[in-house]
């Protein structure tokens, strides 16, 4: 079953609101190998201006999991996840995400394109703080192969 065309620009209802805890994000830093101290150290990070301590730009990703969880689920999509790669990650930030910060990412479904039995999803998750202010938009390449 081919990726249904018709999810192109689709948005999906926002997520339930994300507590960034301190330990989250001190547990990601160390998984990617983050040695700034503003990652791991609260006093590090509020000598530099923040409130808490700062998650490595590639935090995102945590949240943004929930929306792509949503994509995924979604009946009629075509999208078989045993047949999924990610094939593309990027994203653009406003302001760093701190530990403490209350947030809510919504998907939007950029494009759908098939490439020969394939076809390419991008989605686009912007997350927005308490305030509804913009955070992060984390954009995913999602390659669906087609049938062997």
């Amino acid at each position: 079953m081919p990726v249904n065309p018709e999810l192109q620009g689709r948005t999906f209802p926002p997520t339930e609101p994300y507590v960034v805890g301190r330990e989250k994000v001190r547990e990601f830093a160390r998984a990617v190998f983050a040695t700034n101290p503003v990652n791991l150290d609260p006093v590090a990070a509020q000598a530099a201006g923040y409130a808490d301590v700062v998650a490595p730009p590639t935090f995102a990703v945590v949240i943004q999991e929930q929306t792509l969880a949503q994509l995924l689920a979604e009946p009629g999509s075509g999208i078989d996840f045993a047949r999924v790669v990610h094939g593309d990650q990027r994203f653009t930030a406003t302001r760093p995400i701190v530990a403490g910060d209350v947030l809510t990412a919504q998907l939007t479904v950029a494009s759908v394109k098939t490439l020969g039995g394939h076809s390419i999803v991008t989605a686009e998750t912007a997350i927005t703080d308490a305030s509804g202010e913009h955070v992060v938009t984390a954009t995913s390449a999602l390659v669906v192969r087609g049938e062997d």
